[in-house]
This record gives C-alpha cells, structure tokens and sequence, in this order.
C-alpha cells in the first residue's frame, strides 16, 4: 500500500473514531439505555455493573460539587441530577423484575451487589436493615433534601429580584468606562446563568424528593409483593419468604438510597456555595482559620470536659491538644499577616493617579431619575449615551471621553446634573415615565401637562403623559422621552466644549488610530515639523467653529505644508481651513444645493483691518465700541432677515479679518459660521442674501 493510501486510511479511520465517539450521540444512547431497564429483564451480571456504576456516578458528582469554585460552573447540575434520578428508578425496577422473579433461589437472586449490602447492614437481622435502611431515607428526604429545596428557592427569588440592580450596576460600569462592551455582555451572560441555574435548582430538587419518596414505595411494594409470591406460588413459608425477600429487598433499597443521599448531599453544597468562592475545603479553611481565638476556647472547653468525672479523660483531652495546637499556629500566623499588612503603608507611597483621578464628563442623578438606567420600554439612558458618542465621533471627527453615570442622593429625585471635569457646567430636572413636547413654531401648546423650559435650548415646552402622545404628534409638536432629553442637552455640552474635551492624550490616539498608509505622513510631520501640541491647537480651534477633525490626513498634510512659514496657530488654522473648503461649503449647504451666505462690506473690511493692532499671534482688534456695536446690529439684521426667510446663512470675510470678525459674531449668534473667501470651494454653488 501507498504512503498516500496509508495516510488516506490513517485520516478515514480517526474521522470514524471521532464520529463514533461523539458525546451528543453517547449521551443519547446512554438516556436510551437508561428507559430500556423499565421495559427489558436485565441480566445479574449487568445489574451488578449497572449498580457499581450508579455509585461512582454518584461519588462523582458529589466530588466535582465539593471542588467546584462557584455554583455556576457546576451549571449543568440539574440535568446531571435528572439523570442521576433516572438511572436509579431503572435500576431499582430492574432489580425488583429479579427480586419478585427468582427471590426464592437465595440471597444472590438480584445479584453479588445487593446480596453484600443486605448481608452487610443487615448482619443476618432484616429488622436491623428495615430500621437502617428507613433511617437513610429520613435523613435524605426530611433533612438533606428538604434544606438544600429551600436554599435553592430562596436563591432563586433572590436572584430574580435582585437581576435588574445587578443589570443596572453593569450599565453604569460599562458608562463609566470601568468595563469594556464585551465584559459587559459576559457578565449580563453570567447574571442571566446564575438566575437560570437556580431557576432550574429549585426544581430539580423535587426530582431528589420524588426519588425517595419512590425508593420508600418500591421498598414496600418488593416486601409485600414477594411475600405474596413467594408463600403463594413458590409454597415457601411465611418466615422463609419474609427473610429472603427482605433480605433482598433491604439490600436494593440500600443501594439506590446510598447513591441518592451522596447526590442530594452534593446538590446541598452546591446550592450552599452562594457567596462562597473557591473549593470547599479552602474556603472553609479560611474561614475557620479566621479566628484563632474561638479555636483556643473550643480547645478550653474540651479539657474542662476531659477532667469531668464520669466521661473519658484520653479522647476528650488529645482533641483539646489538637484543636489548641492548631489555633496557636493560626494566631502566629495571622500575628505575621498583620505585621506585614501594617508594614506595606511605610514600604509603599499611596497610589496618587487614584486619588487625583477625575471624570472628564460625568452625569449625576437624582434618586428619582434611576429608572431611566434600567427602564424596559424604550431605550436606556446608558445606551442613548453610547449612541451620543457614536454620533459625535461621526459628526465632529474625535471620540468623546466616556461619560460616568452616577447617583447623586443630595440633589432633588428629578434633577440631573452635568459636569466636566467635577465642575457643574448644566443641570435640568425630568420627569420619567412623562414626554416633553415642543412646537418648532415657538407657538403655545394646548394640552394638559406642566409647562417647563426645555433644557438644551431653553425653548417652551410641556411635560405630558403618554395617554396625549399621539394627539401632540398628530398636531405636528416635537415629542420626546425624558432620557432623550438629557442626552441631547448632554450633546450640546460636548459640542460646545469638544476643544477642552480634546486633550494632549485625545489627540495622541485620533492620530495613532490613523490607518497604516498614513503613518509615514504622522512620522514626517510629528514632531520635526509640528509637535503634538501645535496638531492639538489646530484641532481646538477648528472644533470651537463646529468644523469636523474627522478627515484628519487632510488637516495634517495642512499643517505639514503651513508649518515651516506660518507665523503663528492662526495663520496655520486659517490654511487648514482652505484646505478643508469642500467639506466646510458642503455643511453649508441648503436643501437647494446652493450655500446662503452674506458678504462684508468693503467699508466694514477696511475698518476691521485698520483696527488691527500687533504682529502673528499677538495681533488683536482694537476697534471702538460703538463701531462694534453699529457692526453687530447690521449683521443681525441680515442675519435675521435670512433666517426669516428660511436660510442658515454663513458670513463671508477676507481670511486676514476673519478670525477677528468670528470672534465678534460667535458672543451674538455662536451657530454662526464666519468663512473667509478662502475658505469657498470653486465648484460651490452660493447664494447671496445681501451685504453687510
């Protein structure tokens, strides 16, 4: 045979190997096998190994409870259990087909296992395995399964109850930044496990109930009925079939109980692990350990006991060594721990980034506005949040630093409050589970609600319920959520401070997340042309006109080419500008696709011109008041004049004044733009609304 064929055969027969031994198949067969033993007579040989496995499946199970950090990485328990209970109801209507069949053969008639267990326990006295074998299933039953039921119960309405505060703590974490998006979803994952998990816990431990409740019943049922059998068909005398079918009987009921009770033992420590974490025996070991003291009374006590007359001196009094022994080590121990713990201070300085650290923006709530985190109609206030950022990461070119939510118990249960960089810069108050309406006209509104002053303009506005909504929005008035409101009034904020939200650290990353064919272009310019610092000017003054950083390759070969013979930031800013012309004439742009704009006078020009002072950068307007009076009250005329007419025009200067006429016009009317003639693209269509 070939080296290809033998390689050929070597991948076929590995692929069968896999495809046989795929464990959704073997599972399954093995429930499949599991119903089988309530229809078909099952072999002793069989039952003997079927018994053996019952109990290292059980030891098993209670094995990986007893190593298991957390309840949930033991999640899939409850099936686990199912099964469990399955097998063993097989396996006794198995050995009770053998016990009622062929009891009167003799104590092996169901098999080697059973026949040890009952002859064990028993010790030749079936009164003895009947008291033995009830006292397993009181224990199991009224005890063990009973306690970790309830545990399960609690744990389980707790966990419901508590799901949407643990929901809420995430959102906020992941707001704050504390949390990427992805562990955000891990742990929703999680908080949504654990409350399946215990969902599923609470009713799996009916099944162990249900078990021996069964196990009492067949017990009693092989006890009878092999009675009956065995005097009435097999002539045997009441004694004899009264000893052999006890005997048999007792030793099955053991059987299946001992693996029931291990099982429900370790649905009781897995139940009871809530808050626990790591294996059992560490844990318990930690917390035992944690007082020493308590140790070295048990240990006083138990010699008080050794010396009492009557009880025994030796056990009493070697328990008190050990238990004392071992509590004098503890407390040397924890004498260290201590010493090293108080120690760190002096050896370590405080951590100062966390004792300075500040929030660049920051929402705070009233107690009252909490539900706006973790409503279920509509969107949330933390996702509105991201949604703000996504948009003004589209819209103005930079991410925004990450906004923390937090609440705030000292303001009113309706105001919110938003800063940046812990000082106050707005608040407002909501009303949630209410809409604010307002009318684009700036007319009145004529419904039932609390009238109020929207938040980010300052417009009128109404709070309604949602019982009036869809008249105001059949009346053409504007209709929002109260968490729409914030986030909009958050917008505005960040819009009208994004140049001190960009920090020397923001534009360090805007211009390392820069794809890779524009890196040869960062390394030429940074910092041989331009350091950081002169990029994050530029991008300052670009974004306190609203002009977008997003084409930032562009604003940097701007700069790259500007730099050597600027004389200052303004000069640099203002070729930036030029460069950027398409996109700025584009945001310009009416629904026509034509740009309105007014012009300066020449007399006006001429004016702002001559009343410059200074060189480069120190260069300033000193033109007389009155004059800038008489020049703002003739732009707004215009400007108003457009406005009527449904145009959002842009003023057009020279780029030597243009600088200065902005800085007049933004203190009366800041949406503004003041363009230099620069700054228009050739292939702009304008439209020009008059003169100035």
């Amino acid at each position: 045979m070939s080296e290809t064929a033998l390689k050929s055969s070597a991948i076929f027969s590995t692929a069968s190997l896999k495809s046989v031994l795929r464990t959704d198949v073997m599972l399954a067969v093995g429930v499949i096998a599991i119903l089988a033993l309530l229809i078909l007579p099952t072999p002793r040989w069989l039952l003997d190994i079927l018994l053996a496995g019952s109990i290292t499946f059980s030891v098993t199970i209670l094995m990986t409870a007893l190593f298991t950090r957390k309840a949930l990485d033991f999640s899939t328990f409850p099936a686990i259990l199912l099964i469990a209970t399955m097998l063993r109801l097989g396996l006794n209507i198995a050995s009770t087909r053998l016990i009622l069949s062929q009891g009167h053969e003799g104590p092996d008639a169901a098999g080697r296992v059973i026949e040890a267990f009952g002859g064990f326990v028993m010790q030749g006295n079936y009164v003895i395995g009947m008291i033995v074998f009830a006292i397993l299933v009181i224990v199991n039953f009224v005890v063990i399964t009973r306690g970790s039921g309830r545990i399960a119960e609690v744990a389980a309405r707790f966990s419901l109850d508590a799901m949407p505060g643990k929901q809420m703590a995430i959102d906020a974490d992941l707001s704050a930044g504390i949390i990427t998006e992805q562990e955000a979803k891990e742990r929703r994952k999680e908080l949504e496990s654990e409350s399946n998990f215990f969902g599923a816990m609470d009713g799996a431990s009916k099944f162990v109930r249900g078990d021996a409740i069964a196990g009492l019943l067949i017990t009693l049922i092989n006890i009878i009925g092999g009675i009956i059998i065995g005097v009435a068909q097999m002539g045997m005398s009441l004694s004899d079939a009264g000893a052999s079918y006890t005997l048999l009987t007792i030793g099955d009921g053991l059987v299946s109980q001992i693996p029931a009770l291990i099982v429900s033992i370790a649905a009781g420590l897995l139940v009871s692990k809530a808050g626990v974490d790591g294996a059992a025996d560490k844990a318990l070991a930690a917390q035992f350990g944690e007082h020493p003291k308590a140790l070295g009374l048990v240990a006083g006590v138990l010699c008080i006991m050794a010396l009492l007359p009557g009880l025994p001196f030796l056990p009493f009094m070697l328990l008190a060594l050990a238990v004392g022994a071992g509590a004098f080590f503890l407390q040397k121990k924890k004498s260290v721990a201590e010493t090293d713990a108080a120690q760190a201070p002096a050896q370590t300085d405080e951590d100062p980034q966390a004792m300075l650290a500040i929030d660049d923006l920051r929402i705070e709530l009233g107690y009252g506005l909490l539900p706006l985190i973790s409503t279920d109609k509509g969107p949330r206030l933390t996702d509105q949040v991201k949604a703000v950022r996504r948009a003004i990461a589209q819209d103005l070119g930079f991410v925004t630093p990450k906004v923390r939510i937090l609440d705030n118990m000292q303001l009113d249960a309706n105001t919110y409050v938003i800063r940046m960089k812990e000082q106050e810069v707005a608040r407002g108050e909501l009303r949630p589970g209410f809409f604010l309406v307002m009318d684009a006209g700036g007319k009145s509104i004529n419904l039932v609600g609390e009238p109020t002053k929207e938040p980010a303009f300052g417009l009128d506005a109404m709070w309604i319920d949602e019982s009036q909504r869809e008249e105001a929005s059949l009346k053409g008035l504007t209709v929002v959520d109260a968490a729409t409101v914030l986030t909009t009034h958050l917008t505005e904020i960040i819009k009208s401070e994004a140049p001190e939200l960009l920090s020397y650290a923001e534009t360090k990353k805007l211009i390392d997340a820069l794809p890779a064919k524009h890196k040869q272009l960062v390394s030429d310019l940074i910092p041989s042309v331009a350091p950081v610092t002169t990029v994050q000017r530029v991008l300052q003054a670009l974004l306190n006109e609203k002009i977008s950083i997003r084409d930032l390759p562009t604003i940097l070969e701007a700069i790259s080419e500007a730099a050597p013979r600027a004389q200052g930031t303004a000069q640099l800013v203002e070729h930036v500008r030029a460069r950027l012309a398409r996109q700025i004439c584009g945001a310009l742009k009416g629904p026509d696709g034509a740009a309105p704009i007014v012009t300066l006078s020449s007399s006006w020009e001429d004016a702002f011109a001559e009343a410059l002072t200074g060189d480069s950068e120190t260069k300033q307007l000193a033109m007389a008041p009155s004059a800038l009076q008489d020049f703002v009250a003739a732009a707004m005329t215009k400007l108003e004049s457009a406005a009527q007419d449904g145009y959002s025009a842009a003023i057009v200067t020279s780029a030597t004044v243009r600088p200065f006429v902005r800085s007049v016009i933004e203190r009366v009317r800041p949406q503004t733009l003041v363009l230099s003639q620069n700054e228009i693209h050739p292939h702009t269509r304008l439209k020009t609304l008059g003169t100035i």
